[in-house]
């Protein structure tokens, strides 16, 4: 049980496809918590996590794993008896059961990433989101997390009694996208096609490549993910109505699966980075769509995340609400 004024040390990781965040963050009382040092490292050049640990110690970074009163890491996958996590888009795994990992870590939590986006609408990162779509949050109420970059995350946050939140996983992103019209069907044939894969989930189709599949069927030009960012997302054009509309869609079915009363926050790089694609009438439209639940749905918020670090964040709230007690180990922690 955490005592109230104690000052605590944790190591917040969020592990990417692309890139691999490391933060220390310190604890202090109830509700301060405070970013001290931020690295990022490239995860591709790793052979290992245990080497990116060796990367990490290698940088000018303030606090060593050792020194943290517990660390979390986030991770791009799903996690196996809280101690495994195999990346869908990483090269190598992270097994907290290797010696050179457990002898090194004090106390040590893997979390998915999409988790600690959950965690993270509840830290002062949450605290700063922007509103897309108003609405009247239940304080008590389901909340609703999720984003693209590399691929879809999705992650559900509940109130628990005394104040704490758990975040539950999802791995959502991997179910088939919901395609309505004659032309969505013609986009994806045309998906399936060029790219070979059968499956066209959501990961494949909100997800940069995704964007870039969807710009070349529309326009017939060929760009890469960032290109269309820059260059296909304009105002007027079609690439970016398809892709607030699609978005729109994973919204509103998330918060009716989950029944997201507490709100809706979207994160991950896409929309962080194209923040258009939520701002676009279509995105509202979408969202607001519900012959049987219009009503409903119109009273749910929606938000945006769109700060870099806010995987860290949510890492780094989940580390305190451990140490300080909110919740036992049975929520948090593996075994």
């Amino acid at each position: 049980m955490g005592k109230t004024g104690m000052k605590y040390n944790i190591l917040a990781a969020d592990i990417g496809g692309t890139n691999s965040r490391f933060a220390w963050f310190q604890a202090e009382g109830t509700n301060h918590l405070h970013m001290m040092d931020v690295v990022w490292l490239q995860t591709k050049e790793a052979a290992s996590f245990p080497r990116l640990l060796e990367q990490l110690r290698a940088r000018p970074f303030s606090l060593l794993p050792e020194q943290a009163d517990i660390v979390v890491i986030a991770a791009a996958g799903p996690i196996e008896g809280g101690v495994y996590c195999a990346p869908p888009y990483i090269s190598w795994d992270i097994d907290l059961r290797l010696p050179e990992i457990s002898t090194l870590l004090n106390r040590v939590v893997l979390i998915n990433d999409f988790v600690a986006q959950a965690y993270a609408c509840k830290s002062p990162i949450g605290a700063s989101a922007k509103t897309i779509l108003s609405g009247e949050a239940d304080v008590e109420g389901t909340i609703g997390v999720l984003g693209a970059g590399t691929a879809l995350g999705k992650a559900i946050l509940v109130p628990l009694p005394g104040g704490g939140f758990h975040a539950l996983p999802s791995e959502g992103g991997h179910a088939y996208f919901p395609f309505l019209t004659d032309r969505e069907a013609a986009f994806q044939r045309f998906y399936q096609t060029t790219s070979g894969e059968y499956h066209i989930t959501a990961n494949l189709v909100v997800s940069g490549r995704g964007l870039a599949c969807l710009h070349h069927f529309l326009t017939g030009e060929r760009l890469t993910p960032e290109e269309v960012g820059a260059r296909g997302l304009g105002p007027e054009s079609e690439t970016l109505a398809w892709v607030a509309r699609f978005y729109g869609r994973l919204c509103r079915d998330f918060a009716l699966d989950v029944l997201a009363t507490g709100g809706v926050y979207v994160a991950g790089g896409v929309a962080a980075r194209n923040p258009g694609i939520l701002l676009h009438e279509a995105f509202g439209k979408e969202f607001r769509d519900s012959p049987t639940l219009g009503r409903l749905l119109a009273r749910i918020p929606v938000f945006l995340i769109d700060h870099e670090n806010s995987g860290l964040w949510g890492a780094a709230f989940l580390g305190k609400q451990l140490l300080q007690g909110k919740i036992g180990r049975a929520w948090g922690e593996g075994a």
